[in-house]
């Protein structure tokens, strides 16, 4: 399996849409508005399979001090290849001399996952966050 990452975020809509779908996310509901936020975003690193959008993980920063990894995804179909831990090593190196590189996983199963990345759990911290229903669209 020939897997090519890049930062350049050359990737269409469709193909933004199909990976979220491909694992569920509900951000997949919102396609206009997923795809801005992606070229928006301080850094999208992406895996491909020939043409197909296969992985990426979404980074935002500060320029300086702290960078958090908001999303990262490979589609089922190509999971167990070492895409997602090759994405995480993009990142890990772009964002080494920040002060702080965080994570914060919607789902406990996915903690492992990072723990075995570097990454600690804060023993102190938990995830918050406000949902805006009305700004869905």
């Amino acid at each position: 399996m020939n897997i090519t990452y890049t930062e350049e975020k050359n990737f269409t809509q469709e193909q933004v849409v199909n990976l979220f779908k491909s694992v569920g996310w509900q951000s997949a509901d919102y396609p206009t508005r997923l795809y801005k936020a992606l070229n928006n975003s301080s850094t999208v690193v992406t895996s491909w399979c020939g043409e197909e959008l296969v992985g990426l993980v979404r980074v935002l920063d500060d320029s300086e001090m702290v960078a958090f990894i908001h999303y990262l995804l490979v589609n089922p179909k190509y999971q167990g290849n070492g895409i997602a831990n090759h994405l995480m090593s993009i990142v890990k190196e772009k964002y080494k001399d920040y002060l702080y590189l965080e994570v914060m996983p919607d789902q406990k199963k996915n903690v492992p996952f990072y723990i075995k990345q570097g990454f600690n759990v804060m023993e102190d911290g938990t995830a918050m966050n406000i949902v805006n229903e009305n700004n869905k669209y």
